[in-house]
């Protein structure tokens, strides 16, 4: 992340903080990871359970499922955690298609394609998955050679010291944003969140996706060993995706609550203004 000063305008300093080589990456990403998202919904309707093990079927017992059940006369979506059950009617396991009542896992304005189309879903997830792992080799062979990740998102000794996490910890829970020369760099929370992320989240989720092929698994079929069979591999697979939307949740949270205009120009041109009033 460069800080030098890239010119002063009334009242605050523009710096030069996310490099072409960041800010491309990030949303290309932003585009293939929504599409595998609604895509891999559409995959999962087809059978909207998951399992752990080598195999999966109807009646073996799963770990999450959703379906539709005969409640009396009236039809219910029910969707099962492990040993416990809830109602989720109209959004999990019946929806409210057309005005139907629908059994199908997630409704259809969170799939691609909305109607229940498994091969067009496979398709469009398999085409951005590709995209996707491509666009991450960029990234990390830009970050290597660039020293980003060295430079902007290793923390120091310093920075994981228990009183400076639990410093920070608070400073984000009462939502008070870094200023003036602290601005200019990741804070350590940031560091340590976006180093898991491109670290374990994002390469779990693609080998977990890659023990998913028969085709992938003749050739590495230690896979299937690594994560204890192709439904353990969905199950993982699965859950970190929706631990990658809870990060996404939380990140565009922090973007709005810390000032959207400035954290989206930052991203787009690179410019991120600095308050002259907070500079330090």
């Amino acid at each position: 992340m460069a800080t030098t000063d890239a010119g002063k305008e009334t009242g605050r300093t523009l710096i030069y903080r996310h490099s072409l080589a960041v800010r491309l990456p990030h949303w290309v990403n932003v585009l293939c990871l929504t599409v595998l998202l609604m895509s891999g919904l559409q995959i999962f309707n087809a059978h909207p359970a998951l399992y752990w093990g080598q195999y999966g079927a109807d009646y073996d017992p799963s770990f999450i499922s959703m379906e539709a059940v005969q409640d009396g006369s009236e039809e219910k979506g029910r969707t099962h955690v492990g040993s416990l059950a809830f109602d989720s009617t109209g959004l999990l396991g019946l929806s409210n298609e057309d005005g139907e009542a629908t059994a199908r896992g997630f409704p259809s304005w969170i799939t691609l394609p909305s109607y229940q189309d498994l091969a067009t879903g496979r398709r469009w997830h398999f085409f951005f998955a590709w995209l996707f792992v491509l666009n991450g080799l960029v990234y990390l062979v830009c970050g290597l050679v660039s020293r980003h990740f060295r430079r902007d998102l290793a923390p120091d000794a310093s920075e994981l010291t228990p009183t400076h996490l639990a410093h920070e910890v608070v400073n984000h829970a009462r939502l008070r944003f870094p200023k003036g020369a602290e601005a200019r760099h990741y804070n350590t929370l940031q560091k340590l969140t976006y180093l898991l992320v491109i670290f374990l989240l994002l390469p779990l989720m693609v080998a977990t996706g890659l023990t998913m092929s028969p085709g992938f698994d003749a050739v590495a079929p230690w896979l299937l060993d690594v994560f204890g069979g192709r439904q353990s591999a969905r199950t993982l697979h699965f859950l970190t995706a929706f631990s990658l939307v809870a990060f996404v949740l939380v990140h565009v949270a922090m973007v709005i609550l810390s000032g959207v205009f400035n954290n989206l120009r930052s991203m787009i041109t690179g410019y991120y203004a600095i308050e002259q009033g907070d500079e330090q």
